[in-house]
């Protein structure tokens, strides 16, 4: 995983590299069974533009997180919303999933928006979330696409 010094220092940027095509990835994406093992399990999931959803988030005082699907292009691109309602400083994210083919395998582009870094305890959470995505989120991804 890399993340580019050019691109948006407010955001998080990360690539990934899968040896599977597009469409397992995608699979690992929108099929809540899918989603559950690597991210969170889903309610009301569809990879459909409108679509409101949650992630519950078991044993935590911010038990969940509301989303929206903002765009949805089968194997290219995945976007949503992201917010913990009941969080101290609830905040906005839009998280978006852009899939390249690349050989026979799968360049995966991750980026997080909505953090204000001129805020000290926004900047701190960006980056932590990019440490949470980084070193435990994509590779669970990875290990589920690869089997």
């Amino acid at each position: 995983m890399i993340a580019d010094p050019q691109l948006n220092p407010a955001a998080v940027e990360l690539g990934s590299f899968f040896r599977q095509p597009p469409d397992a990835v995608w699979r690992a994406l929108t099929e809540p069974d899918l989603l559950e093992r690597w991210l969170l399990r889903p309610t009301g999931f569809a990879a459909s533009v409108g679509t409101h959803f949650r992630f519950t988030i078991p044993d935590s005082s911010i038990n969940e997180i509301i989303c929206e699907v903002l765009a949805a292009r089968p194997c290219k691109q995945l976007t949503y919303s992201w917010m913990y309602p009941q969080a101290e400083h609830p905040a906005r994210w839009i998280v978006d999933w852009t899939l390249q083919p690349q050989g026979r395998g799968t360049r995966l582009l991750l980026t997080q928006t909505g953090f204000d870094i001129e805020d000290r305890r926004q900047k701190m959470v960006r980056n932590a979330t990019e440490r949470s995505w980084k070193r435990l989120v994509l590779p669970r991804l990875g290990e589920v696409i690869h089997h």
